[in-house]
């Protein structure tokens, strides 16, 4: 990486500060390198196996928590955030529907990693053509980062109770994107944790996925079952799950932080194919061309159409059996995937159906 000498550094963080905020980012800050207290708490994390099947977590070892070892010369890290929240049915309106599927907010408009990863390596450019070339690396949610970490030191929030990061400028509906660097920018003050006695996410979550305060059994969470679990989803989560077939949102939307949460204003963010409220006979019906058509530059084709519609098989099971559910579970009964076949034939047992459980509590959208 290279040095660069007789620089006023502070007045070249404001300049990239300027130019964040100019390429549509919300905030940004600057934070040092030191993660080794978020480090050992990671370690004791993975040690109980709370990570589930996400070997990626543990497989880098320390490069995850000692930036300067996976970017060599390291001394900065530029932290950005963008708000995400779409204009979009009401979460809880979708969420009380048991025919309607329920998508996360954050994916229902294009690929978060692409246009924050694009805006990073603008904001690349425009330093350089300020200060000539220097070392850097950017990064979206793509490698061994500790961006809520990273994000909090860098002053951009703190991390509440269920290990999201929260501003009290702008909630918890956003995207974290980082720039390591070589240029020693003045560093932000880290946030201090505003979450005081409220409990609110810990209890809102279906799966009961918060053993502890600040701690996420990812085994549990709906988000970790819906898209990082690539086998069959344990079957006592199956009805806890009701109708939400890709990530879940229910300790942010109870979150009262999220009173400050302000809509997207990045065009690409806004939904796309209407899935803020589609039906699940529906999206079941889709045929692997129209899903790989209708998820072109969406997070959601990262699971495939195997697992999508494993997820969906759930959610049918856990919405009113009336003969329209029952004839769209039984169309896929003889399904090419085992893992489909198996949870239609579970779906298809389910004939007292449990009520989909969604907080009373939910506060209201952002917006």
């Amino acid at each position: 990486m290279t040095a660069h000498a007789h620089q006023d550094w502070t007045q070249i963080k404001r300049f990239v500060v300027d130019q964040a905020l100019g390429l549509g980012f919300d905030a940004c800050g600057v934070s040092d390198i030191d993660l080794g207290a978020d480090g050992e708490r990671l370690n004791a994390w993975l040690e109980q196996g709370l990570h589930g099947e996400m070997g990626y977590m543990a497989v880098h070892g320390s490069k995850r928590w000692r930036p300067g070892e996976l970017v060599p010369g390291a001394l900065r890290v530029i932290s950005v955030r963008m708000n995400y929240w779409p204009e979009a049915v009401d979460a809880r309106d979708v969420l009380g529907d048991r025919k309607q599927a329920y998508v996360s907010r954050y994916a229902l408009g294009r690929d978060y990693h692409k246009v924050l990863r694009s805006r990073l390596q603008k904001l690349a450019d425009a330093l350089i053509a300020r200060i000539g070339p220097f070392g850097y690396r950017a990064f979206v949610d793509s490698a061994p980062v500790l961006e809520k970490p990273l994000a909090r030191n860098a002053g951009l929030g703190w991390i509440g109770k269920h290990t999201n990061l929260i501003s009290s400028k702008a909630g918890s509906y956003f995207f974290l994107g980082e720039l390591y660097t070589d240029v020693p920018l003045p560093i932000d003050v880290a946030d201090n944790d505003h979450c005081g006695t409220c409990s609110r996410c810990l209890s809102a979550c279906p799966t009961a996925a918060f053993p502890a305060p600040y701690q996420i059994d990812a085994r549990r969470c709906i988000s970790y079952l819906t898209i990082e679990l690539r086998g069959a989803i344990p079957e006592a989560l199956r009805a806890p799950m009701g109708n939400r077939i890709y990530g879940c949102d229910d300790c942010q939307l109870v979150c009262p932080w999220n009173k400050f949460a302000k809509l997207a204003g990045e065009p690409d963010f806004r939904v796309r194919h209407g899935l803020d409220s589609v039906s699940l006979i529906g999206l079941f019906a889709w045929s692997e061309t129209e899903f790989l058509r209708n998820t072109e530059g969406s997070a959601i084709r990262r699971i495939g159409y195997e697992r999508w519609l494993r997820n969906i098989a759930v959610a049918l099971g856990n919405a009113m059996p009336d003969a329209e559910v029952q004839a769209a579970l039984l169309a896929r009964i003889d399904d090419p995937s085992d893992l489909v076949r198996e949870h239609v034939r579970w779906a298809l047992t389910q004939g007292t159906t449990p009520r989909v459980r969604f907080p009373s509590a939910l506060g209201s959208a952002a917006g």
